[in-house]
């Protein structure tokens, strides 16, 4: 039972949620957060089943973004969820998470635009459009520009879906509890929906309803093969990062307006949105209009801080809350928050480095 206020439950950052057909003991959720431990096979190793198991008693995981195909990797020493040994990979993590009483999904992400061939295997770069990132990226073989990737053609957009319900196959049978799809950061998905990445004059690309079409398309599809209620998805208005810019407001509420109603119909456990001002008008909006819930992370410049997270959720702003830095570096998050004892800071030197050093090291609270 909720504690209550005058007869009205009072939600707080420790309470339990339901997010579909998860059920989550507290509401404080682990970001997905790149960290390049996974090795060239893309395989996640001892390193990273210890490093998801001892976040296990944040509400959910939200794994690092995993490639649903070569193609798609984005980034040195990244995971699939390709391969029958990166399947094995993550089903270590999964039963990991699940011994401590964990709850972990693993974020799709293809890469989009924001890849090089040493990265990902000698493999074409694609994009929604013939528009390259000005930009460096750090691949296996040192750094480069980021190339200008070829335009998808229309018939090939039904391939690309596959992938990403191929992948969320692959987390289920991993014993995964669902996927996170990656439609934010611009990356693949969100490079369709900015005007300044989506270059296209077909049914993909021109206004914001055509331009918000291949992300609805492709939720509905893996809603349709998993189970609407193991699928969030993650955006990012006005993020305006790698290039995948979106800075007229009017066209932003239009194409994301056009997604979130697109997306309402199908039920899904969540809809994750990063913004600067997750109480603002905008993010309401979508909220009210997708009919779900809906967790909110507003820290990316800056570092969300327990007094943000906890007004959030009793102010009534979201269901639940996205945290990444202080995650890398508490793995007892959820404790020291719930006490409000002092945190780790996190090494962002370590951040996309390899071996164990600020990655399975940061110590819990010692009573």
């Amino acid at each position: 039972m909720f504690p209550t206020f005058q007869g009205v439950p009072f939600v707080t950052l420790f309470s339990p949620l339901t997010l579909g057909d998860l059920d989550l003991p507290n509401r404080l959720v682990m970001a997905p957060l790149t960290r390049s431990r996974s090795g060239v096979d893309g395989v996640p190793g001892d390193l990273v089943v210890e490093y998801y198991r001892q976040r296990a008693s944040l509400g959910l995981i939200v794994s690092e973004g995993v490639y649903p195909s070569f193609a798609g990797q984005a980034f040195v020493r990244q995971p699939g969820l390709v391969t029958a040994e990166q399947v094995e990979g993550w089903r270590r993590v999964a039963e990991a998470v699940h011994a401590e009483g964990g709850r972990i999904v693993a974020q799709v992400m293809h890469s989009g635009r924001v890849t090089h061939p040493e990265t990902n295997g000698g493999r074409e770069v694609v994009a929604p459009s013939a528009v390259a990132i000005n930009g460096r990226t750090r691949t296996y073989t040192g750094k480069y520009p980021l190339p200008v990737p070829r335009a998808l053609e229309t018939g090939e957009l039904p391939g690309i879906i596959e992938e990403f319900v191929e992948a969320a196959r692959n987390a289920v049978a991993a014993g995964l509890d669902g996927v996170e799809l990656h439609a934010a950061n611009g990356y693949l998905l969100h490079e369709f929906l900015s005007p300044a990445s989506n270059r296209r004059t077909d049914a993909y690309g021109g206004s914001p309803a055509n331009r918000a079409r291949f992300v609805a398309e492709t939720a509905a599809a893996v809603a349709e093969a998993i189970g609407a209620g193991r699928v969030g998805i993650r955006i990012s208005p006005e993020h305006n990062v790698q290039d995948a810019l979106e800075t007229d407001p009017e066209d932003v509420l239009a194409t994301y307006g056009a997604l979130v109603d697109s997306l309402a119909p199908l039920g899904l456990a969540y809809l994750s949105v990063l913004h600067q001002d997750p109480a603002g008008p905008l993010v309401q909006d979508l909220r009210a209009r997708f009919g779900g819930k809906v967790l909110a992370n507003n820290g990316f410049a800056e570092v969300t801080t327990r007094q943000e997270a906890l007004a959030l959720l009793e102010d009534g702003q979201a269901d639940a809350v996205v945290v990444g830095r202080p995650a890398i570096a508490n793995p007892d998050l959820l404790r020291r928050w719930h006490e409000d004892l002092p945190l780790n800071a996190p090494d962002s030197s370590t951040f996309y480095t390899d071996g164990p050093e600020g990655y399975t090291d940061y110590p819990c609270w010692q009573n």
